[in-house]
């Protein structure tokens, strides 16, 4: 199947270790992609590289199979090694420009950022998307303050490579988001620790692309 290109991308599903409360991380990105993700990032923190990596050849292989794209979430080794369409750093990571001497011209390359400061030096220094946030207080970030919606608003304006609103996002919340001018939201726990995956993707995409 054809995978989306970056411009295409609306619901960036971030399928976390600590989020999957046990489950197969396969099998809830599998049932996100039934539902809309047109992203599946890996992350998993803690996971020795050999775990780390044979979680990431399964999920490259499910998302290539799929028509998603599949960024890896910090580890730039992992990443060359299963063929990843990205990786996705943050500021404790190498710059993105260590980044992109290691990956090529080819693979994306994803920034976190937090200020629209860090918004346009992630800009500047080549990073091909970035997140912004966490736009609410979440337990995936939480030595990061919520940055609110109006952040939004002055990358959307003031940046011209994609943006990911990040950080706490849920149904209820994305109303806010959409109204500051995101079209594309990265998800953690709002899918990834849904009850159903797959409904909880189809909600947020079918309101992505009204």
């Amino acid at each position: 199947m054809n995978r989306p290109s970056l411009q295409q991308v609306r619901l960036y599903v971030i399928v976390d270790q600590v989020a999957l409360g046990g489950r197969d991380p396969v099998r809830v990105a599998e049932a996100a992609i039934r539902g809309g993700a047109d992203v599946i990032q890996w992350r998993d923190k803690s996971a020795p590289d050999r775990e780390f990596l044979e979680v990431a050849r399964a999920l490259r292989d499910l998302t290539r199979l799929q028509g998603a794209l599949f960024v890896v979430n910090d580890r730039v080794a992992a990443a060359l090694l299963v063929q990843a369409d990205g990786v996705h750093v943050g500021h404790e990571d190498l710059p993105v420009q260590a980044v992109r001497s290691l990956v090529g011209q080819e693979m994306l390359i994803g920034r976190s950022t937090h200020s629209l400061e860090e918004a346009k030096a992630a800009e500047q220094a080549g990073a091909d998307y970035i997140g912004v946030g966490p736009v609410f207080s979440t337990p995936t970030k939480p030595d990061y303050p919520a940055v609110g919606v109006d952040l939004i608003r002055q990358v959307r304006t003031q940046v011209r490579i994609p943006c990911v609103a990040i950080g706490g996002i849920d149904l209820e919340n994305l109303p806010l988001v959409l109204s500051a001018g995101a079209n594309r939201v990265a998800v953690v726990r709002a899918i990834a620790a849904a009850s159903d995956p797959e409904a909880a993707a189809r909600a947020f995409k079918g309101r992505l692309t009204v």
